[in-house]
């Protein structure tokens, strides 16, 4: 069995190397591939059975579903697909595949990173050697260990987040709609999100963004958290509200940093860069040699076994 056409959606052709490129096209009679701006979109759409897209670049919602009367395949290359109407999809018969776990060591290892470059000021260390300054005067640090860590959303990466930071002997706390009872074992404690928000010194987010967790960082929500916090975000920004973040950020007494910045607006990115308690990177949390193979390889292997009759990924 092969597609009639894939259309392909805001993937550039360096997302993908060349074989997998080669094996999609093995896997359809024509294979069409344009920008998210592209003028040419809703008439490609009414003759396409499969779309792959990019959904941090471009938002299938209703109106892009109706306009592809024979769709049956919509392949998402990442793990997020609150982006794609799935739910919708669902109702009319199609089938809608994502790309879980591929970069689950990639992303958990980037937290600690991130943090680590923040309360060990290697930053400030690597640029004060350059100017040929060895002295450690002034340079002041945290230890991880003992520090109270909540992780909230206990998926892959949260999990695996929790059992690093248990490495590192810190108090491991975490909230998730469901209890993790094999985290637990390890030494992580369960508890309610509004307490475990108030009490964390390091807090790291890993929701999906669904509907019932965009803005769960709100106003309420961001007031609780105590002073000297560092919060990780690599989880999409959808989750936070900006404007609340931008206001507890003027009190100065927590850093906030994230990795989403490509999927935010210029004045959002002004606003928040203005405060040296926000730390912004490129989205670069996921980008290992390692979790790039494993996220071409899932996403092709997916389309093949959807036409095998078989769905694998498949996200309702």
């Amino acid at each position: 069995m092969k597609f009639k056409k894939i259309l392909v959606l805001a993937i550039d052709k360096s997302s993908l190397d060349s074989e997998y490129w080669k094996q999609i096209a093995a896997f359809a009679d024509e294979v069409v591939s344009l920008p998210k701006d592209s003028l040419e979109i809703l008439k490609q759409l009414a003759s396409a059975d499969c779309l792959l897209v990019n959904p941090f670049a471009f938002k299938v919602g209703k109106d892009i579903i109706d306009a592809a009367p024979n769709l049956k395949y919509i392949g998402i290359l990442a793990t997020a697909y609150g982006k794609v109407d799935a739910e919708y999809a669902k109702g009319k018969g199609i089938v809608v595949c994502n790309i879980p776990g591929y970069s689950t060591e990639a992303v958990a290892e980037f937290v600690f990173a991130a943090i680590l470059d923040h309360i060990r000021e290697l930053e400030r260390g690597k640029k004060q050697v350059r100017a040929g300054i060895y002295s450690e005067t002034g340079f002041s640090a945290l230890e991880i260990k003992g520090k109270v860590f909540g992780v909230l959303g206990l998926g892959r990466i949260g999990s695996r987040v929790a059992e690093i930071a248990l490495g590192f002997g810190a108090d491991v706390r975490y909230w998730s709609r469901n209890r993790k009872m094999d985290v637990e074992a390890k030494g992580a404690r369960y508890q309610d999100a509004d307490s475990l928000i108030s009490e964390c010194d390091f807090l790291s987010l890993h929701f999906a963004q669904t509907k019932d967790t965009e803005n769960f960082l709100n106003e309420k929500n961001m007031c609780k958290l105590k002073k000297g916090a560092i919060v990780v975000n690599t989880a999409p920004m959808e989750i936070v509200d900006i404007a609340a973040l931008e206001k507890r950020l003027q009190d100065g007494d927590l850093v906030f940093i994230f990795d989403h910045s490509d999927e935010m607006s210029e004045e959002s990115l002004r606003n928040l860069s203005k405060f040296s308690n926000c730390i912004i990177y490129p989205p670069i949390a996921y980008v290992t040699k390692e979790a790039r193979v494993q996220k071409q390889e899932i996403f092709v292997s997916n389309i093949g076994s959807f036409l095998k009759g078989s769905p694998t990924n498949q996200v309702l």
